[in-house]
């Protein structure tokens, strides 16, 4: 009976079944499709309906997962969207790019029993599917409208999700970003096969549809400073998230081929719009027929060599300078690399690249020493271990920091952390500039787009209590 719950015990884990690693190899499409109907009902039905359900106080949005899986169970998928809906603004999204494994399902209390967790992203990317399909994505509706307007630097997930809100309260909202479509990484970072583009593309067209304006082509510091906008806009919001690749520190870093990561799956991706891209077509951000390696361990490495498998690279390895158990990518993304073909290298880092045009990467051998700061072993350099690797493409993916955007903006009295990132105060989100306020990557530091999400949503419950009492304040000065 689909209302049963509990069902942990006679019926087992279930993943949408994968493509085969060979057919997923040859394009972007998502690897897995939906659940039927029953298939969701049934897993939906393994909850164990926990009196502190931990899958919830480990989401950052805190979602509310068990009711939601009892309403799938039961059959009753309208109301299991709009109570999913009801804290996240892109619950599909979520659903297909959250590291579940570390999160939600990572704290499934039956996982610790053995049972192996409720399936929960598949059941969320099941819901709201559902929903688009049947019409249930309600458009976005402004409030009334209050005579104050918001600018928004960013068309991210936090400055879209902030966006959202904001519209909500009844302001008018302008969306700035300097690129051709709104999305941020959601559209130009992540592949295809994690997150198809019109899964993003309808949510941008919604909120396009309820009266936001987005400003695409449009860099701040060039277009206007900051400055400017602060005097069209009563309130800002920035949320550029962090894009500046991080250097690797070794002979021929310089070298023809030696590329960062966010410009190669940028390329990718508007490949896949069917977008010009010279520098894709000439070679020099297309993996096909090449030899490959990408440098580093987490998730947008994990994007690289997958989309390299993708392009038709000849070879496809990823260097990893801890061992598997430490590195900080999915797990679950790793095991989709190495299905389909990507081999591992771990307990190495780049000592040299190799060539004027890269030929291939000497790489030191690593052992991990005693804990650093954050309690992780540190790598250390293995002496005398060395290995030679052939290469005419290396990925640079080893994170991101914050570009310097008072500079870039314009905006020299812009307050900063040490690191770059946007200094805000902990509670408002307000940064040193009255009305002004930050949230997202570009303030925590690179992170994972539910958080950015869940700072969106916080930010604009702050900056609407500040454009209340602004306005109240007018209105008294009035």
């Amino acid at each position: 009976m689909a209302g049963d719950m509990l069902r942990f015990v006679e019926r087992g884990q279930a993943y949408p079944a994968k493509r085969d690693a060979d057919a997923r190899a040859e394009d972007f499409r998502e690897i897995a499709d939906r659940y039927a109907v029953q298939s969701a009902e049934d897993q939906a039905g393994r909850c164990s309906q926990c009196g502190v359900p931990y899958c919830s106080v480990h989401c950052p949005l805190h979602n509310h997962i068990p009711d939601w899986l009892r309403l799938t169970a039961e059959g009753r998928l309208r109301e299991a969207y709009e109570l999913s809906n009801a804290t996240s603004t892109m619950p599909e999204i979520c659903g297909r790019i959250c590291p579940q494994d570390r999160l939600c399902e990572g704290n499934c209390v039956i996982e610790f029993s053995g049972h192996g967790a409720v399936t929960i992203g598949s059941v969320e990317k099941f819901i709201t599917d559902t929903a688009w399909e049947e019409g249930w994505v309600e458009p976005l509706v402004a409030g009334p409208a209050r005579g104050q307007s918001v600018g928004v630097i960013g068309a991210g997930p936090a400055g879209l999700s902030a966006a959202e809100y904001l519209r909500g309260f009844g302001y008018e909202v302008h969306i700035y970003d300097r690129h051709d479509r709104a999305g941020g990484l959601l559209t130009y970072g992540i592949p295809g096969f994690k997150l198809e583009k019109p899964v993003v593309m309808r949510r941008v067209d919604r909120l396009k549809a309820g009266g936001i304006v987005f400003h695409e082509g449009f860099a701040v510091g060039e277009d206007a400073t900051l400055d400017q906008l602060r005097q069209r806009h009563d309130a800002l919001l920035i949320a550029t998230g962090v894009y500046k690749a991080r250097a690797i520190d070794v002979p021929g870093g310089a070298a023809q081929g030696v590329v960062a990561a966010l410009d190669y799956l940028t390329a990718s991706n508007r490949k896949g719009f069917g977008d010009d891209v010279p520098a894709f077509e000439d070679g020099s951000l297309n993996a096909e027929g090449r030899h490959v390696v990408v440098i580093g361990g987490g998730d947008t490495a994990m994007d690289c060599v997958r989309t390299a498998v993708r392009q038709g690279a000849t070879s496809v390895k990823c260097l990893y300078r801890r061992d598997r158990a430490n590195m900080p990518g999915s797990q679950r993304e790793v095991g989709h690399a190495e299905e389909e073909g990507v081999e591992f290298v771990w307990l190495s880092a780049p000592h040299s690249f190799q060539g004027d045009a890269i030929t291939g990467v000497k790489a030191n051998r690593m052992r991990l020493g005693s804990p650093d700061a954050s309690g992780r072993r540190a790598p250390e350099v293995d002496p005398g271990a060395t290995l030679d690797l052939p290469a005419d493409l290396v990925i640079k993916a080893l994170g991101f920091d914050a570009e310097d955007l008072p500079n870039l903006f314009g905006a020299p009295e812009l307050g900063t952390t040490r690191w770059g990132t946007v200094l805000v105060d902990g509670k408002t989100l307000m940064t040193s500039l009255d009305g002004v306020f930050a949230a997202g990557d570009i303030v925590r530091g690179a992170s994972l787009v539910v958080w950015a999400i869940r700072d969106g949503r916080d930010v604009a419950t702050s900056m609407h209590k500040y454009l209340k009492a602004k306005a109240a304040s007018e209105r008294q000065a009035a």
